[in-house]
């Protein structure tokens, strides 16, 4: 019988951090920005995690205050407690 694996990004605070992993690597446009399908592409589809997950670890990292989210959504700013995280 196989079984599932579970998934290493089931913990939101796991997701944020790959998240925020993620978004370190990113060259920032326009003012520090980071579009948010240069995050939302690599977790998904390389990391295979869950959109839910995602959401979770988007969250998770906003509430921390690690990531700053336009009120469009279609970016993201690491703020200093984020880059603190990957210093």
């Amino acid at each position: 019988m196989k079984y599932v694996e579970p998934s290493p990004y089931a913990d939101p605070e796991q997701a944020a951090r790959r998240i925020i992993e993620i978004a370190s690597t990113i060259e920032p446009v326009q003012d520090g920005r980071i579009h948010i399908e240069k995050l939302n592409w690599p977790f998904l589809s390389q990391d295979k995690a869950k959109p839910a997950e995602y959401g979770a670890g988007i969250k998770f990292a906003i509430d921390r205050g690690w990531l700053w989210m336009h009120e469009s959504g279609t970016y993201v700013k690491i703020t200093p407690e984020g880059a603190a995280l990957f210093a």
